[in-house]
């Protein structure tokens, strides 16, 4: 976890969890059993944070099912204490600790320290941000939220947004307006189409599989050497599907693509959607945190010209899962997901200016996931997030610039962001060969616990990736999995036959 004194958090001294029988449910008389249990669990979590010498135990996914299945639902424990040794021996002994310094898989992050404090109290209070009338002052907090994060995208003063479960669901929320803009201009839903890069995030495709489009209503752009769309043939595309008939009804652009890092030239992007008046979201998933960076801010030059805007906070926010939103140009065009219940937000709340927000959402009970962002922000304040994510953007680059020189590797210089794609090469075994040798080496390294990074294709080739987002994390770190990475690739080398343990 990342504190606010700029150092791991050190993990308090365990002690032996309670033993008196687990409260049925929380409540005013129950504020002393609360306290005891926060207490048994902060020990429990601490000695497993102080036990953690590498970011996995390797354990199988069959025998993690066969712990699993082993627990019997039916039959209750007897206290706390017992809950928690099991969750010990079940969970947090084979945990996947994205704090580990060795864990360079995924765009998974460590967390700051004080979005555990908050989400700890919004667990507990239990508010749904859905109507006013469940949340009171958190429904003002998360539009507080929304209003700074869409000036800090520098989007219009008629700007709004809703807090989501992640990226996927803010893209398809967002291209849910788009396709209700399509059709309030009288498109015809069979000629709608989504245009995207080759290198854009699958869920567009996904979107487009729920609103009932159908998979190939996404059209791919070319992309640059550098992985970034090509806007030539971004116009070229929008123009045909013109000529076909077809009606382009939104342009993903990528700030921040999952592979390489890549920020597409988002003003050249905007400039085109605008000359063929299409609806321009961003999916700034992975690149949205820059808005914090002093130093690397005006890589999303163009994001304020977006009809729309993803934002995952649980990526370079450093905030815990889930914690997205979408933000939109137009509150306006929020009407698309609107619809109210006599039950829950009649129209008349809003001629009483009553704040529901799930006039916005495509959820109805949802949480307070926005005090976490908001604990964070009044702890340790944009800057210093900004930091720490120029601290992992710094790495990958020192990074790539190290492997280029390294004899055993092939690396992809080009990225704006934490990601390093690299691949172990042999000058005497052919590429296809050392596809499973790299295939390999990244499940022999995380059978042993020791290390964890992902693969890709690119090319037709597989690639390795290293995501860096632990601000903890050192070249030294990355160094020594990447030996580890040597060592399994030339093990799978000598021996492609031999069983991952």
């Amino acid at each position: 976890m990342i504190s606010a004194h700029r150092r791991l958090a050190s993990p308090r001294a365990t002690g032996s969890p309670t033993r008196r029988p687990v409260a049925a449910l929380l409540d005013r008389s129950s504020v002393d059993d609360l306290v005891e249990q926060l207490d048994a669990a902060r020990d429990v979590l601490a000695g497993a944070f102080a036990r953690t010498t590498q970011p996995l135990s390797g354990i199988s996914p069959e025998a993690a099912a066969a712990g699993v299945a082993a627990v019997d639902l039916d039959r209750p424990l007897d206290g706390v204490g017992d809950v928690l040794d099991e969750v010990r021996r079940v969970y947090l002994d084979h945990a996947v600790w994205f704090h580990h310094p060795r864990y360079q898989a995924h765009l998974n992050c460590p967390v700051a320290l004080p979005a555990v404090l908050g989400d700890v109290i919004a667990v507990a209070v239990n508010s749904s941000l859905d109507t006013w009338d469940q949340s009171g002052p958190a429904t003002h907090m998360e539009r507080h939220l929304l209003a700074w994060t869409a000036g800090r995208l520098g989007l219009p003063a008629s700007a709004d947004g809703i807090f989501t479960t992640g990226g996927t669901q803010s893209n398809l929320h967002a291209l849910l307006l788009a396709r209700g803009e399509a059709l309030a201009a009288g498109a015809d839903p069979a000629r709608l189409r989504i245009v995207t890069s080759s290198d854009a995030h699958f869920s567009s495709r996904k979107a487009a599989m729920v609103l009932g489009l159908g998979e190939d209503a996404v059209v791919e752009t070319a992309v640059d050497a550098a992985g970034r769309m090509d806007v030539e043939d971004l116009d070229a595309v929008l123009a045909r599907l013109r000529t076909e008939g077809l009606v382009p009804m939104a342009v993903v652009a990528t700030a921040g693509t999952t592979d390489r890092g890549c920020i597409d030239p988002l003003s050249s992007v905007a400039r085109a959607c605008r000359r063929h008046e299409v609806w321009l979201h961003v999916d700034a998933a992975y690149g949205g945190g820059l808005v914090t960076s002093r130093r690397r801010r005006h890589l999303l030059t163009g994001v304020e010209r977006a009809d729309s805007v993803t934002v995952d906070f649980h990526k370079t926010f450093f905030q815990p899962v889930a914690c997205s939103a979408v933000l939109v140009a137009d509150r306006a065009t929020l009407r698309h997901v609107t619809h109210h219940a006599a039950y829950l937000n009649p129209s008349s709340d809003v001629a009483e200016d009553i704040p529901n927000q799930v006039d916005k959402s495509l959820q109805t009970t949802r949480r307070f996931d926005a005090l976490k962002l908001w604990t964070t922000l009044r702890t340790l304040g944009p800057d210093r997030v900004g930091e720490l994510l120029d601290t992992v953007i710094d790495l990958a680059a020192e990074v790539r610039g190290d492997l280029v020189g390294d004899p055993d590797f092939r690396v992809v210089t080009e990225g704006d962001l934490s990601t390093v794609l690299f691949r172990f090469v042999e000058s005497d075994v052919d590429d296809e060969r050392l596809d499973a040798v790299n295939e390999q080496a990244r499940r022999r390294l995380y059978a042993t616990g020791l290390g964890a990074v992902a693969r890709t294709r690119l090319g037709g080739r597989t690639w390795l990736k290293l995501t860096l987002l632990n601000p903890a994390t050192t070249l030294a770190d990355v160094q020594q999995v990447l030996d580890l990475v040597r060592g399994h690739a030339r093990a799978a080398l000598a021996h492609p036959d031999e069983e991952v343990a």
